[in-house]
């Protein structure tokens, strides 16, 4: 058999810390032999926020988490700006007098782009681009950013090139006047004979490519989308009740999921050797079966691009029977993590009808005020911390009060030669007790109705023995 790493979660993660390079940090070789010594570093950043909306500290507040974005995607950020403003500028998002500010800010610091904390429009993205002489990016164009950055499945992969191009085919840019454009005559503003163009601009063709690109891509995202739902149909055959990991960016859902499945456990091929790597399987106390499958982090304002091309995985969830809502504890403000979820949530269809958990996480550096306030304000909640267990066999035992319920009880003799029920009924029930006679094997369990339905045609109840 093939070995698989001891632990994948932490094989991706030093991968991933493996190509960042820090500005300023550069080591010089002791043996350059054969080495072309390169010294790298990363882009330099300046973030700009509006305050529209709420206190100080909320505005505050999304700009840190816009830096840990920044950061995340690799970049140093050098200041933090916020502007206090009843709307955005329609042409510069902060104002033409603010933006000459920025510019002078820019230049000082050695910055070389700028990072503003909303979505921009393209006239925006452009005029602020002109005054402060950089590169300018909105909140959307990072977050699609990191997604590609850590896109690994060929879906995922797929998922997020298509939001990316969603999001660029109405801010492409011309080449300026050199490039002819197509033309008709003086009736339709054009300049008439002799004066139209060979045919479709640089930018014309662009669009068109864009728009052949993103079709291809949902036909891809179609068949794959299909092929995922055999996988859930094979599992739903099973009737293995299905549990889904979801909420906030960084609030520690794939700990969870390795806290809960023992990371490193090498998962048998039999019924998982074609499921995403985010779906593992786990036990309850009393040794049911389910399966948990991590979903893709939320933040904020999550770009609607991303929400679209991710539609079909963030079904997961409302196919689920169970949804763990992870929050993080230790965060100022986590109810904020909270509504930004459900206000993804609103948007999955059947999502509404699936029973939740708030699984309150980090509380090993969380304030416990903060925590007494979560739990009181979330009643079907509990506090766990997935970095030193604490909490995690009274969420195990939550879980399985919470899974749907096995329908039948049986007490049956079970032939020898069947014993393949009874390994059925100890992987997807829940056995009480199993004792071997002459005749065979009394089972007492509570089962699913598919293998009460073939214990019934081969088994007998012992009351008739």
């Amino acid at each position: 058999m093939r070995n698989e790493p001891e632990d994948i979660g932490d094989y991706e993660l030093e991968e991933r810390q493996a190509l960042r390079r820090v500005a300023g940090l550069s080591t010089e070789l002791t043996d350059i032999t054969e080495v072309e010594y390169r010294q790298l570093r990363l882009e330099r950043v300046v973030l700009v926020g509006v305050w529209t909306s709420g206190t100080a500290f909320d505005a505050e507040n999304s700009l840190q988490e816009l830096k840990l974005l920044a950061e995340t995607a690799g970049s140093e950020v050098l200041e933090g700006l916020i502007q206090r403003r009843d709307k955005p500028d329609s042409a510069t998002y902060i104002g033409s007098g603010k933006a000459t500010e920025l510019r002078d800010i820019v230049s000082t610091s050695g910055a070389d782009t700028v990072i503003c904390d909303g979505e921009l429009t393209p006239g925006q993205l452009r005029q602020l681009e002109e005054i402060v002489k950089v590169k300018v990016i909105d909140r959307t164009a990072l977050i699609l950013d990191i997604f590609a950055q850590h896109a690994k499945s060929r879906e995922g992969k797929a998922q997020v090139e298509l939001a990316q191009l969603q999001y660029l085919l109405p801010r492409l840019r011309g080449w300026g006047g050199n490039l002819s454009r197509q033309v008709g005559g003086r009736a339709a503003g054009g300049v008439g004979i002799g004066g139209r163009g060979p045919g479709e601009t640089k930018i014309e063709l662009d669009r068109r490519r864009i728009r052949e690109r993103m079709a291809k891509l949902r036909r891809q995202i179609k068949e794959m989308y299909t092929s995922r739902e055999t996988k859930r149909h094979r599992r739903q055959s099973r009737e293995v009740p299905a549990v889904a990991i979801a909420g906030y960016t960084n609030a520690g859902k794939s700990s969870l999921l390795n806290r809960l499945t023992g990371a490193g456990v090498l998962v048998e091929d039999a019924l998982f050797a074609t499921l995403d790597p985010t779906v593992r399987r786990a036990r309850t106390p009393e040794g049911r079966l389910f399966t948990l499958a991590d979903t893709v982090g939320f933040v904020r304002h999550l770009p609607h691009q991303l929400v679209e091309a991710f539609r079909s995985t963030l079904e997961e969830v409302g196919d689920a029977d169970l949804i763990l809502h992870v929050v993080d504890g230790s965060h100022p403000d986590p109810e904020s993590q909270l509504a930004a979820v459900r206000e993804v949530f609103s948007e999955i269809s059947g999502v509404r009808d699936v029973p939740e958990i708030v699984v309150v996480n980090k509380a090993d550096a969380a304030d416990p005020v903060v925590l007494a306030r979560l739990t009181m304000r979330e009643r079907h909640s509990i506090v766990v911390s997935a970095r030193t267990g604490s909490g995690i066999p009274e969420l195990m035992a939550l879980i399985e009060r919470e899974l749907p319920r096995l329908d039948h009880e049986v007490h049956m003799l079970v032939p020898y030669d069947r014993g393949d029920l009874i390994a059925r009924a100890h992987q997807e029930g829940e056995v009480l007790s199993v004792d071997h006679t002459g005749d065979g094997t009394i089972l007492h369990a509570r089962v699913l109705p598919s293998l009460f339905h073939e214990l019934d045609r081969v088994a007998k109840p012992v009351e008739t023995v």
